[in-house]
């Protein structure tokens, strides 16, 4: 089963991407797959989908890679079944992906919560990871207790509490998926406003008019946290590339300190920041971000074709 996506991205090869569907654990993943070539596997953020990366997809696999771009079990096209969210559920997935679709090294690229997937993946699955890159890594699915002052971390408890109730929870989130708010929220994290489209408004909206949309929202907002990415790090022997927004105000370069001290240590890491961009770079300013990555995985190449 396929449906079509629209691509905006400015490449002459650009062919329309298509939503397959996979069954994983009971449940219908959405993926899409383009080109040939050394495997990418790009994976999104919060709220994001398959379609966060209609940008980067077809010039990717214009450069000469396969490209797989997954939804994450509860977000864009997937199926959103009630089950603990937490990202070693998700990590499972993209084993079992990998397994089924890829079955060589690939390089997994993510944004957000999918960047530190990206680095689990690294870390715990090295077998199937040739290298990674990330975009404005979070550091924990959710905060952890001791990085919020005390007044934030008892207003943060008091709206999960109030997200996951039965009575408030669905009025909510109903306030906050509209357009207008979800508009204004994206103008907190886009530099660039004009890169706010209706198009970008939709891919974010439609998944959150889902039945079950609300409830993973309430899960996953009271989920664990997660490793830490200096835990993970020290098990990464792949190479790295960290592009970082210099204007985002969700995980704010002034964090980046641990990547910008590995790539000034090891010839494996290279940090760039991208100026004028905020929390998704690949999206607000796709053609920076594609000559990066491009750039970068060419340089690897050899490196990557090599590796077992």
């Amino acid at each position: 089963m396929t449906t079509q996506i629209s691509s905006t991205a400015a490449t002459p090869s650009s062919t329309p991407l298509e939503t397959r569907f996979w069954t994983w654990q009971g449940h219908r993943i959405a993926y899409a797959v383009q080109g040939s070539g050394v495997p990418l596997i790009l994976i999104h953020g919060f709220g994001a989908s398959i379609g966060h990366w209609r940008q980067n997809i077809p010039v990717l696999a214009a450069a000469g890679y396969r490209v797989f771009a997954v939804d994450l079990l509860g977000f864009g096209k997937s199926d959103k079944p009630l089950v603990d969210y937490h990202l070693e559920l998700w990590q499972e997935m993209l084993a079992d992906f990998w397994q089924t679709h890829v079955q060589e090294p690939a390089v997994f690229i993510g944004n957000s919560i999918g960047a530190l997937l990206g680095l689990m993946m690294l870390a715990n699955h090295p077998d199937k990871a040739r290298a990674g890159v990330l975009l404005n890594a979070a550091g924990g699915l959710n905060h952890r207790p001791e990085e919020l002052n005390w007044p934030l971390r008892t207003v943060m408890a008091g709206f999960t509490k109030l997200v996951s109730s039965n009575l408030v929870g669905p009025f909510l989130f109903n306030r906050i998926r509209q357009k207008p708010r979800l508009r204004r929220t994206l103008q907190q994290v886009y530099r660039d406003h004009t890169a706010i489209t209706d198009e970008l408004i939709d891919l974010i909206y439609e998944p959150a008019c889902d039945p079950g949309a609300q409830k993973v929202f309430a899960t996953i907002l009271t989920a664990p946290p997660g490793p830490k990415p200096e835990d993970l790090l020290p098990h990464i022997s792949q190479p790295l590339l960290v592009l970082w927004g210099e204007a985002d105000p969700w995980t704010p370069i002034t964090g980046a300190t641990l990547y910008r001290e590995l790539a000034a240590q090891s010839e494996q890491v290279q940090f760039v920041p991208i100026p004028n961009a905020g929390h998704c770079p690949h999206d607000e300013c796709p053609e920076r971000v594609n000559i990066q990555i491009i750039d970068w995985l060419n340089s690897q190449i050899q490196h990557l074709s090599s590796r077992p």
